[in-house]
């Protein structure tokens, strides 16, 4: 961990994590030299052609306030505030991750893209910071919305982060075949964002989410919604089984390293366990230092 190549001058902090840790994102199909997004070209580019699915209609009903003051003191990014460093730097992550969900003219879309998963190695390394904001940053997007699944059956935390009270929720969707996973859906009045909570506590998370129920649960998050991007924020990966099970059912998985604090080790370890997604890619939190002198936000007049 402590002999590594100097970072690139113009990468963002999915690179540069991937360049501390000496590490390359897996795909199918055979080892790369490009630690940026992993999508497969497709076999003959002439026959690509890339097309928006159909708009569905807006959402009409009740709509929950998420607590704007309350996101502003834990340093979230705030729905229509001022551009600052963390809000540019996850405009930046989450370009990237809508390439994988969406693919584009020159290249192919990840089989299930459009579901992300959020992780770490350990507790407080800052998934559900990362998440929430991803999820904040991708709802601001003209031609996506977000669904943010608490998948943190353990110590779910995304409801009480926005300031919004409990509900039904994945597990309860899981558990239940007569409850339509869409009911447990907290429309907010944040436009574009929707939340999952994470449901009952059970002992059984692990095994309902290898369950054969677990796949067509997910299928209508989406089915009906084609421009829905959905995460999920996952418990650390080696603190609780289900994030190896929830890997499995995603294509693609963010895996935050926490700087100056996740070791090696954890992290590979942590990686191993993550194998059931074919796409990988590590994101650098905490970082205190930038070596270009970058200093987003502060271009459109306001800093941070």
């Amino acid at each position: 961990m402590n002999k590594y190549n100097p970072l690139n001058k113009s990468s963002s902090l999915l690179e540069r994590a991937a360049q501390v840790y000496d590490y390359v994102p897996s795909k199918t199909g055979g080892p790369t030299d490009s630690h940026g997004p992993e999508i497969l070209p497709p076999e003959d580019m002439s026959q690509q052609v890339v097309s928006s699915p159909p708009r569905t209609p807006a959402y009409q009903g009740p709509r929950v306030i998420v607590d704007r003051d309350k996101l502003r003191e834990a340093g979230f990014v705030v729905p229509d505030g001022p551009v600052t460093g963390i809000s540019e730097e996850f405009r930046i992550i989450k370009r990237q991750l809508l390439l994988g969900a969406k693919g584009s003219a020159k290249q192919a879309r990840v089989q299930h893209g459009e579901r992300i998963l959020i992780c770490s190695a350990h507790p407080n390394e800052g998934k559900t910071f990362c998440a929430l904001n991803l999820a904040l940053s991708i709802a601001a997007e003209k031609d996506n919305e977000v669904l943010l699944v608490d998948a943190d059956f353990a110590k779910p935390s995304i409801l009480s982060s926005l300031g919004l009270e409990g509900n039904k929720g994945l597990m309860d969707a899981l558990a239940d075949p007569q409850l339509p996973v869409e009911d447990c859906i907290i429309h907010t009045d944040i436009a574009g964002l929707a939340i999952l909570p994470a449901g009952e506590q059970t002992n059984a998370d692990t095994e309902y989410l290898a369950s054969s129920r677990t796949q067509e649960v997910l299928n209508r998050l989406t089915q009906h919604n084609p421009n829905r991007i959905v995460i999920f924020d996952s418990p650390p990966a080696l603190s609780a089984s289900p994030a190896s099970v929830l890997a499995t059912h995603v294509g693609q998985v963010v895996m935050i390293v926490r700087a100056d604090e996740t070791t090696e080790t954890a992290l590979r370890d942590a990686l191993s366990l993550m194998a059931g997604c074919d796409n990988i890619q590590l994101l650098l939190n905490g970082t205190k230092f930038s070596p270009t002198g970058r200093s987003f936000g502060s271009y459109y007049g306001y800093g941070e």
